[in-house]
This record gives structure tokens, sequence and C-alpha cells, in this order.
């Protein structure tokens, strides 16, 4: 044996990854009738995108050693003591949390929570975070989050357009100039794509608010004022003018809510309740407003329900599943929430409580005046235009160039007005050395042995109402105890540390442990977003490699990595089609041809670009109609700016007509726009780039494994061919981002979500090529398995060519249908053997639609074929006369372990076949927390906030 090969390293990570063993892929190819996987490749995957050469990425590495490197990268980040404001804050993620949720795979590989009775633990959390928001604001109703505070302030502008009277005809939105740069910015590109006009200046020069349909303010002012806006709101409203407020969710532990000064919407950001900073994201944005435009909301909405045992249980509400189906009418393109970020807001205000948030705010506020004071006695001026809660402009008393310089010496980090005047931003960190510093850097010496600090003084704006009253903020503030919170309501969740989650096109594959580590390293979670460049070297780094993988991955010629999340990509790769359009004098061009097989985010995000949406239909083989693509292209020649497809196709197959569907857009002058969500059955053999695409986003959340969390975070770079990287979004705060005629940004930081970036570098980092491709086509393996072993039992519903699937497969249950049960009947069922339902009804009503990833053992694949051809079998049985229709295990499913040791057990079926109807579930057992939701009852009475349901059933008894 060579030197070299006793040195290589054993913990490499592709054998980790891969589920089925080599022994195991050879069962699977035998039951298949196959001699390799590359002959199920060629059956699967047409010749004319098939790609032979191996990808340019360095030989996958093993976990220790891509981890030192990844180390050593983050060490070339300088993490200066940041004070720079703009809506982000350093803040103190208590241990507890970070530990139990931030680090934990039971919280962040959860999936969304379209399963309810499976979700109970997210959902309580994500309760009490709504429950905090309206409580804080003031306001009646608020959503589970959005994903930051300048797309908030975005869906807030289009909220507001959309919800105006009738006799407001304004296309005209107004930002008040205090409003953070980032805000101002994101607003006017979202707004522009609508043909809406913005206006940015100061509130007090509005002379007539019948212009606008909409006015933002920034509360307190990025500048650290506290301004009353009562009067400029009341003006509004006198003119049918809606306000929108961006409020600081700790400030308003200690100022009237916007919701009290008569705002109509409040919107703001979460992260400082101890989110980390990570350079820009993730964090959890929210959206408050009034209960009458509750199904104009856009985001999900968490709601309290019943189940079929008459018990409290949470679910999602309304438009919800209103989005998904409602598609170019749907209130907003979000399909990612930034639920794990919201979920660690929640928990952070369960610790610390209303007593404890407050605390905060006045230390917080106590140390920005403190400082004032200091800087005054200094000769420096305070310039703001109110009352400060934490961030103060300082008129310096000689150069500010010179102060700047000197916090820069000092590892401080100040933020720079341009006019003359220093912004400092204070936060929960701040301790005496920071104080002293800071005082040093603007001239002092030692500070005073004793300075008062008096009391705070908002005046008029001063909160007198209560917040946090509902006993979840008021019970677990003892360590002890908020660990044992967490572990409770993360037991009640079905995750990937429990089963497989089959879902087709959403791609639960293994998020690895060594692939997380890093987001929590100091070095990638406390930096500010907008700190000089140079301190964020290492940053660069793992953004240019990441973006070079991506782009040898892809086959396109430019990565921009600012999309937040999927339906950001693809808002942001129309945007960047219309701004090339528009480059070439072809503006008019408006025309976005969509199958009618395509995600409902794909119409939704054509609307808000601005587009006109034609449907393309689908052939009965589920691929598009090629003549009916061909008929829409004609006809709408002069006007076509894109196609919108998802390939593999959403029915789960390579189509073969790929390449004639790009050249017949391409002849009548549009491009195309791929959604990448099924890019997880192409790395390493096909690339978009090459076979026609002109842009595509990627899923990171899917494909490059960061996890779900629960529903978000995700990102959704987009990649584009060399003709359209000139557009790639910008920034208005950090130069040199995008490319040189770049849009405007799309997202609040110029990355995106930077610190979960680390997780998809790892993760390729770790495969390497061989290594990815061996992903692919296990993926593409597994899926064509499971189809054929369900073959046998249910219908597959569209296959290629060759008679096979791609990454995923659509079982048709529609004829269980007839013997009684319904799809839901099998998602909950499949609860009681101890699995997440695949896909449900989408794209094809009545069907599952599975994609098993490359990350499962065979074994448990064979568990969930297992599990649904007993289920068929039950159904089977009940259509034969066994059970009643109405009292049977499916549609009494899923059964909860109290149900089930009761001493009532009312139905013709055995304790056992309902608890444990498959063999490895004496094993272990997984038990919903509660039984069948009742969607309709929590719909006709919604009720989004703890302690509601309890109010009700006491008016109801009265």
């Amino acid at each position: 044996m060579q030197l070299s090969e006793i040195l290589s390293p054993l913990d490499t990570f592709t054998r980790r990854h891969l589920g089925p063993s080599p022994s195991e892929r050879a069962e699977m190819l035998q039951a298949l009738g196959l001699e390799s996987v590359q002959e199920l490749i060629e059956q699967t995957v047409p010749d004319s995108i098939r790609e032979q050469p191996f990808l340019s990425i360095p030989d996958g590495r093993g976990e220790q050693e891509l981890l030192a490197e990844l180390r050593e990268m983050a060490g070339e980040n300088q993490v200066f003591r940041s004070f720079l404001g703009m809506g982000y804050h350093g803040t103190l993620t208590p241990g507890v949390i970070q530990r139990n949720i931030l680090e934990n795979p039971g919280w962040y590989t959860a999936y969304t929570p379209y399963q309810p009775e499976i979700a109970q633990g997210r959902l309580e959390l994500l309760l009490a975070f709504q429950t905090m928001i309206v409580d804080l604001t003031g306001m009646e109703i608020a959503n589970a989050s959005l994903l930051d505070e300048a797309t908030a302030a975005a869906e807030a502008e289009s909220f507001c357009h959309r919800v105006r009277s009738r006799k407001n005809k304004a296309e005209r939105f107004f930002v008040d100039q205090r409003c953070h740069p980032q805000t101002i910015a994101v607003v006017q590109t979202r707004a522009r794509a609508s043909g809406r006009q913005v206006d940015v200046g100061d509130f007090r020069a509005i002379e007539d608010f019948s212009l606008y349909f909409g006015v933002l303010l920034q509360y307190p002012a990025t500048d650290g004022s506290v301004l009353d806006y009562s009067g400029v709101i009341e003006a509004a409203h006198a003119q049918d003018c809606k306000v929108v407020v961006s409020a600081d969710l700790l400030a308003l532990t200690l100022l009237k809510p916007p919701g009290e000064l008569g705002a109509d919407v409040v919107i703001g950001s979460s992260q400082r309740f101890g989110v980390p900073l990570g350079y820009g994201g993730p964090h959890a944005a929210f959206m408050a407003t009034s209960e009458q435009y509750k199904r104009s909301l856009p985001g999900r909405i968490i709601g309290i329900s019943l189940d079929r045992h008459q018990n409290r249980a949470l679910r999602m509400a309304l438009q919800t599943r209103e989005q998904h189906i409602r598609r170019q009418k749907a209130t907003s393109n979000i399909c990612t929430a930034q639920v794990l970020l919201a979920v660690i807001a929640a928990a952070y205000a369960c610790y610390h409580g209303p007593q404890g948030l407050r605390a905060i705010a006045e230390r917080v506020n106590g140390l920005t005046r403190g400082l004032g004071a200091l800087l005054e006695g200094l000769g420096h001026t305070l310039v703001g235009e109110g009352p400060a809660f934490d961030t103060l402009r300082v008129r310096t008393a000689g150069e500010a160039r010179l102060v700047l310089n000197t916090a820069r010496e000092r590892r401080i980090n100040l933020r720079d007005f341009g006019d003359g005047t220093v912004g400092i931003a204070l936060d929960e960190t701040v301790t005496a050395a920071d104080i002293q510093a800071l005082f040093q850097v603007f001239g002092g010496g030692s500070l005073p042995g004793e300075l008062s600090v008096g009391a705070a003084d908002f005046g008029g704006l001063t909160r007198e109402s209560d917040y946090l009253s509902a006993e979840v903020f008021n019970s677990y503030h003892a360590e002890h105890e908020m660990l044992r919170f967490l572990h409770r309501l993360e037991a009640k969740d079905l995750a990937l540390n429990t089963s497989m989650i089959a879902l087709g096109s959403c791609t639960m594959k293994l998020n690895a442990t060594s692939q997380m580590i890093p987001i929590t390293w100091p070095e990638f979670g406390g930096l500010h977003p907008f700190v000089p460049r140079e301190q964020a070297k290492g940053y660069t780094r793992l953004f240019e490699t990441l973006e070079a993988w991506l782009a040898e991955i892809t086959g396109f010629d430019a990565i921009s990595l600012q999309p937040n999340a999927g339906s950001q990509g693809e808002y942001a790769g129309l945007l960047v089609i219309q701004a090339y359009q528009r480059g070439r004098g072809q503006g008019h061009r408006q025309v976005c041809l969509i199958p009618t097989s395509a995600h409902g985010t794909n119409p939704a995000s054509a609307v808000m670009a601005g587009m006109k949406v034609v449907a393309v239909g689908c052939d009965k083989y589920g691929n598009i109609d090629v003549d009916d693509l061909r008929a829409k292209a004609e006809k709408h020649s002069e006007d076509l700016a894109a196609l919108m497809v998802t390939y593999p196709s959403t029915h789960g197959v390579f189509e073969p007509a790929i390449k004639e569907i790009c050249e017949i857009v391409h002849a009548h002058g549009g491009q195309v726009y791929l959604d990448g969500a099924n890019m997880n059955a192409q790395v390493g053999i096909a690339r978009p780039g090459h076979y026609g695409a002109d842009v595509c986003h990627l899923n990171l959340h899917k494909t490059f494994a960061i996890p779900h969390g629960g529903g978000g975070p995700g990102m959704g770079p987009i990649g584009v061919r060399a003709h359209l990287a000139p557009y790639l979004p910008g920034h208005p705060v950090v130069p040199g981002v995008g490319g040189e005629d770049a849009l405007g940004p799309i997202s609040a930081a110029p990355w995106g979500s930077p610190s979960i970036l680390p997780i998809s570098w790892m993760y390729v980092g770790l495969l390497g090529a061989q290594g990815l491709r061996a992903s692919t086509e296990t993926a593409i393996l597994s899926a064509n398995y499971m189809a054929k072993r369900l073959g046998e039992h249910f219908q597959v519903l569209y296959t290629g060519k060759g008679g096979r699937v791609a990454h995923e497969c659509i079982i048709d249950t529609r004829p269980l249908k007839e013997m009684g049960v319904s799809v839901d009947d099998i998602a909950k069922r499949l609860m009681d053997y101890g699995f997440h339902a695949p896909t449900m009804s989408f794209p094809v009503a009545g069907t599952l639609m599975i994609e098993p990833t490359e990350s499962e053992s065979k074994a448990e694949l064979d568990r969930f074929c297992d599990a649904l051809i007993a289920i068929k079998g039950e159904a089977e049985r009940l259509a034969a006369g066994e059970w009643p229709t109405d009292n049977n295990p499916l549609c009494m499913a899923p059964h909860t372990q109290l149900e089930v040791i009761s001493e009532d057990w009312p139905h013709p079926y055995s304790r056992e076949l309902a608890a444990f109807p498959a063999p490895w579930l004496r094993e272990h057992k997984y038990w919903p927390s509660v039984g069948r939701v009742d969607n309709v009852w929590g719909d006709r009475n919604l009720m989004c906030a703890c302690g509601m349901l309890e109010d009700y059933l006491e008016d109801q008894e009265a």
C-alpha cells in the first residue's frame, strides 16, 4: 500500500450521504432489471442533454479536513464591534435556545407544517410569534414570518395597493426618507416592476395624500429619532391613504405601539430577538394588520382549531392553502417563510418574558442616553429630530472622517451618514468596555466615575398598554423549565430525525451535521451585513468559490446569491429578463408562457414582475404540449418575454423535447427561465445553461442541502448566461454587488442569507465531482425503485419514454376514493405508520408525489413502500365491508396515544391495528399529539393568537 493511500482520510462524506449501500444499490438495480446505474441514466435522461465529462470541481474531502479549511476561511472575517444599526443589531442568543433549536435537527430538519397533526410543536411557537407581534405592534392579526424587513415593506406596498378603497385610484406610494436605505431600494425595485411609482421624501412635506395609496414610515427612524406619527396617519386616513409603519420590536416594549397611533400595517424584523446577525440573514420579518384584511395578508397564518376529539389543535389557516391554487391571482409569491428564525425569536420572548424584554430595552435605552450625554459633554451635537431609543446621530465637533478612522483603528464600525454626521446604534450586547471605547473614539478619556442618567422620556409616545400577558411568555424563565418546554415541543413534531419525508418537489435529504456546524461560528454569525468589504474577506472567498461551483454545475456564466428564497429567485430571474429586454429596446415584451403543470409560485412571480401570463397545455403524458407552445409563441411573438419551465417536469419526468422547447422560445425573441426546484435530478448529468435555459434559480434548501427548518430558511440564487449577467441585482449600501447595469435589490442584504451558505459550500466540497454525480444517480435509482415497488399496487401516473421516472414519481390514489378513502385519509394514516405524507394533490389532485432522495437507505424506502401498500390493503378491507365508512382506521387516523390507552374504544378495529400497524413501530413509535384537525372549523372561527380559543369557549358558555 502506498503512503498516499494510508494518508487518505477515512471520514469521507459520499458513503455517509448516500443511503443505500453498494450491495443495496445492486439489489435495487436487479429489481429494475438493470445491470448498472449508467444503464438507468441512459433510459431516463435524454441523450440530447446528457453530459459525460465529470464536473470541474475538486474531489471530495474528509469532513475534518474541509471544516479546517472553512475555519481558516472564516478566520479571514474580522469581527469588529459594529454599531451600524439600519435594522440589524447585535443580540445574545440564549444558550438553551442555540443548543436546543438552532443546532438541533429535531427543529431544523422539519418540513413546512402542511400536516399539522405532526407539527404541533413548531406551530405552538409560531402562534407565540404571531401573538408577540400582535401584542407589541398593537395590531389585530399577524403572519408567521416573511423573508426580511425590506421585502416585508415591499409586500406591504403591494398590500396597500390591493386593499385600497375603490375611490382611491392612485398609483403612487410614498416612502419617508428616514426609512432604512435598503428598505427604500427594495420597495422601489418591487413597485417599479408592478408599474407603480415610489416617491421618497420628507413625510412632513406631503401636501396631498390623495396622490398616494400608501405611505411608509420608520419607527424609530433610521437615524434613531422617535417621531410622533399620529398626525400624519390621521391626515393620510382623511384622504383615503393607508399607512405602513416599519417598527423595531424591542423599542415597542417602551414606545406606544403603531396600532395605537392608527397604523394600517406594521412590518419589521425580529432579528434582534436572539437571531445572529449572520452578515445579513436569515432573519424572520413580520407583517401585522387589521383582521378585516386577513385574506389579503401575504405569507402564512397559524390559526387555532379543534381536532376530532374537540381538543385544541393548531394549523396553517386561510390563504395558506389558497396561495398554491390561486396562481396568478395569489396575493404573493411567498412560499418559503423563515420559520426556524421565527421560532427562535418566539422562544427568546418566552425565555425573557415581558419584564425581561423591557429590562433589555431599558438598559439599551439607558446606555444610549448616557452615551449621548457623554458625547455632548465633549462638545459634539446630537442631531436627531426627537428622543432616541437606541441610535444616536452625532455631528462631530471636528471632522467626522477622523472619528470614523479612529473607530476603524480600534476595530469599531460606526455609520457614516455622508453629511458630516456619524451614527451609533447600541444593543443588548454592549458592555462597559464598549462605552469606554466609544467615548475615547470621540475624543474622551476615562469614563467619569458616576454619570446620572434620568428615566426614559418619550413624552406622549411612552407605552402604557400591556403586552405578552399570555401564559407561554410567563412560564419558562428558568433555564431548566425552558429546556423541558422546548423538548416537549420538539417531541410533538416529526422531522428527519424520526423518519424519511418523501415530499416530491421538496427534496428532504440529509443535512449533515458537519455542514451545520459552521453556522454558529462567530466569524460567520457575528458580522453586520454592511461592514466594509475588507472585513468580510472570508465570506468573499466563500461566495466566490460557491458561485464558481454553482456555475460549473449549472452551465451558467454568472450567479447571484442575493435571492433568499426560491420564490425570490423566480422573481429576480424574471426581473433580469425584463431588464435585458428593455436593454435591447424590447421593453414592450411582457408575455410569459407558463405550462399548466407549473408550481403555483411561477405565475404569481410573473404577475409580480409585471408580466402577462399565458398558459401552455400539457399532453396526456404530462409533458408540455409542444404544438400548443409553438402556437402560443407564434401568436405572442412580438410580445413574448419569457417561458417559465420546470425541468425535470413537475410530473417527475425528463421531457425529451426540452431543447426544442427552448429553441422555439428563442426563435420568437423570448428568454427561457428554468425553475430549478428539480435540480436534484441533474447535478453532474445535465446542465440547464447548456441545453437552452437563460436563467435558472436553485433551491439551496433542496438540492444543496440547506435544511427546511420547518418552512424556512431557504435560499434561491439564480444563474444566468453571459448576456443577462449585467442585470443581476445590486445593493444601495454595499458597492460592487451585481452587474454593471444592476437591478435594484430584491432582498435586504446584499447576499441574501449568507450565514447558511457555508452549509451548501460544505455539501459541494465534501461530495466533490464524483460524489455529486453519484448523489444524482442514487436519487434517480431510489425513485425508480420505489416506482417499481409501488407500481405493482398503484398506477404510476407519468413516466418518460424509457418507462422511467426522474427523481420523483406520482402515484394515483384516486381509485381508493371509490373505496371510500381520500388522499387526506392516506396522509393521516401514514402518521400512524410513523411517516410524513408525500406531496398531496400536486400537481394532480388526488395523487401523491414521492421523492425519496439519495440519502435514504433501502430499508427506509422499503418501510415507506410497505406502509403505503398496507394502507391500500386497509382500503380494500373497507371496500369489502369489514368496517363502516365512518369508523375505520383510515378515516379516524391519526390515532393519539391518549386515545389508544383510554378506557373507551368505540371502534370496530383493534387498538393494535390503530397504533402499531407495522412491525418496525414496536422498536420506535412516533405519536401524533393531536387527532385529525378540523380546518373548516378553524377558518370559520379564525383565531391566530395565544389564549383566543379559551376566550372563545368562555364566550360560548356565557
